[in-house]
């Protein structure tokens, strides 16, 4: 134990011990020998002196010109530039994704970081003509206060980045609870910014469980934003915690998430696409390609294809360059995954590939499970309908494509879509006719930019989004400004008739 790093909360920009004198932890999802640190199980008091320190701090951080504060985060982002691959390194072994894929979120927090910089010198208003003679009108955005951000561990840095950078550019100040199972991304995000000279207080870091600090984190009447990155039932939750009290809330939770494929798809392009979509980051993304419909003319031929394919992923500790999909995140999320394999058996569905937890030699040491693929699915069946969270692909199949668009908008959820198609009108007729908050065409239902609003629809989000300048609206709001410089009282639509 000697060995093992210990890690502190950071408050009012000092490196603290919870009140508690607890703390758990962190263990790597390939290889449970390895414990890569451990951190604070925060208490109430944690979060009380945390909301503190950010409120005092928004006294003078609103204050500071937004330029300014783009100027830290461009620092922020070239420091995130430099350590990117010690960050993604530390990342897959907390989080287990190959390292590839790390280094993909890694640099989108950098993105990111870069984006909302930029807005600093934007965070445009608007400037209308009054209706009034000698009076000027525009508008203005201003910041709320204290926002409070629970994230989620399956993008453990790019996610945080996402609610913290938008709500410093406005003014804000921020307090984040990263995941139990991914702490050590958020507490290098920290060290960046303590570095590069953001004043204390401003970004404020707690660790430990949700269930024991997530309630004062949503309650404290200092918090003015909530922002929750996870599942539909505990988002509803936290929706239900702001409701009392009018708090901007921001909900990002579950998908079901579809990829059609006509019979005029390039089967090649779609295999790449639904492998990709359904077993990068082990299906760990709320994005990810959990429905597969096929046109019953290709179907046949793309899943020989896709079942080869499948077969012939390598499974591993994702910091093997070679290996393709790395472990589930924990017990209970392998747990899950096994149980729904079983569901699927036992409603009809046929196993195509895969099915079974990966044993023996450096298996048993992780929380492995084979790439899996079930066709025949119907749509009443759990495998269409719930959200797994794991590399499980349920197959389908279709008649029309007027049968496919009811297919995928069969679901609980709407975040993501897909179509493989070479007709245009097809391609853009999915486009309009599927409810989703993302739609790709000839790509699978993965790859968001940070330039363009991220959510979904239906149970996925409650109509906010994430990333590009959509952001901004959750952290700030709109003050209309009225100049009048006529000298004397004019009253709108009244003394203009």
């Amino acid at each position: 134990m000697g060995n093992i790093k210990a890690y502190k909360n950071f408050i009012n920009g000092q490196w603290v011990a919870s009140s508690s004198g607890e703390t758990f932890n962190n263990i790597n999802p390939a290889n449970t020998d390895e414990i890569i640190g451990t951190f604070q199980k925060s208490n109430k008091d944690d979060v009380l002196k945390a909301i503190e320190a950010a409120a005092e701090a928004y006294r003078k951080w609103r204050l500071v010109p937004a330029p300014k504060r783009g100027e830290i985060l461009y620092r922020v982002a070239s420091r995130l530039w430099e350590r990117k691959e010690e960050i993604s390194r530390d990342t897959t072994r907390e989080m287990g994704k190959v390292i590839a894929e790390t280094r993909g979120d890694t640099q989108e927090a950098i993105d990111m970081t870069f984006y909302m910089a930029g807005e600093g010198r934007r965070l445009f208003g608007q400037t209308t003509p009054s209706e009034m003679p000698n009076k000027f009108n525009m508008t203005v955005r201003q910041p709320l206060g204290v926002c409070s951000f629970i994230t989620p561990w399956n993008f453990p840095i790019a996610i945080p980045s996402w609610k913290i950078m938008p709500a410093l550019i406005c003014g804000n100040t921020v307090v984040i609870k990263p995941a139990t199972d991914t702490p050590l991304s958020v507490v290098h995000l920290m060290e960046v910014f303590e570095a590069e000279g953001l004043p204390a207080g401003v970004v404020n870091m707690v660790t430990g469980s949700g269930g024991a600090i997530g309630n004062v984190m949503i309650d404290d009447d200092r918090v003015r934003v909530v922002s929750f990155t996870g599942s539909t039932e505990i988002g509803r939750k936290v929706s239900e915690g702001c409701a009392p009290k009018f708090k901007h809330c921001c909900l990002e939770m579950g998908g079901k998430n579809v990829m059609i494929v006509m019979d005029d798809g390039n089967l090649d392009l779609a295999v790449e696409g639904a492998l990709w979509g359904a077993f990068g980051t082990t299906g760990q993304r709320c994005t990810a390609t959990s429905r597969l419909i096929i046109h019953e003319k290709v179907h046949d031929k793309m899943m020989a294809m896709l079942v080869e394919r499948a077969n012939k992923l390598k499974v591993g500790n994702g910091l093997d360059e070679t290996v393709n999909m790395g472990p589930c995140i924990n017990q209970s999320q392998l747990d899950t995954v096994l149980s729904y394999i079983e569901i699927g058996k036992k409603e009809g569905a046929v196993l195509a590939s895969g099915g079974q937890r990966l044993t023996g030699g450096a298996y048993d040491k992780g929380f492995f499970v084979k790439p899996t693929i079930f066709t025949g699915i119907t749509q009443k069946m759990r495998l269409w309908r719930e959200e797994i969270f794991g590399p499980v692909l349920s197959v389908a199949t279709f008649k029309t494509f007027e049968q496919a668009i009811e297919m995928a908008n069969d679901t609980a959820y709407g975040l993501s879509a897909a179509i493989y198609t070479q007709d245009i009108n097809k391609a853009y007729t999915a486009m309009r006719d599927v409810y989703t908050g993302i739609f790709y065409v000839n790509a699978p239902t993965i790859g968001a930019e940070t330039h363009l609003p991220f959510g979904g629809t239906k149970e996925t989000g409650n109509g906010h989004r994430e990333a590009a300048t959509a952001a901004l609206d959750v952290f700030s709001e709109w003050k209309s400004v009225y100049v009048d410089f006529s000298g004397k009282i004019q009253r709108a639509q009244i003394d203009n008739q």
